[in-house]
């Protein structure tokens, strides 16, 4: 996962605030996703790549941080 130690942990954080607050208002789309998926209506195959599109960023920052504090980052 060389890849993954390549990023910038900075450019993840940054696209995991704004992906995952965008759009500001009303909502962000992450929570209105959510709610659709804990109440069982998230079934468009839009509304679940919209979901996967705005949490990408933040899956991928806590991966980075977790093999970071697991040690396994290699600079």
């Amino acid at each position: 996962m060389k890849w993954l130690d390549r990023l910038p942990t900075s450019l993840l954080l940054v696209a995991s605030l704004f992906l995952g607050l965008a759009p500001f208002t009303p909502e962000p789309h992450v929570v209105e996703k959510l709610r659709m998926l804990v109440s069982g209506s998230l079934r468009r195959p839009l509304d679940i790549f919209d979901l996967c599109f705005h949490i990408l960023p933040l899956v991928l920052l806590l991966l980075k941080l977790g093999r970071t504090a697991a040690g396994k980052h290699q600079p």
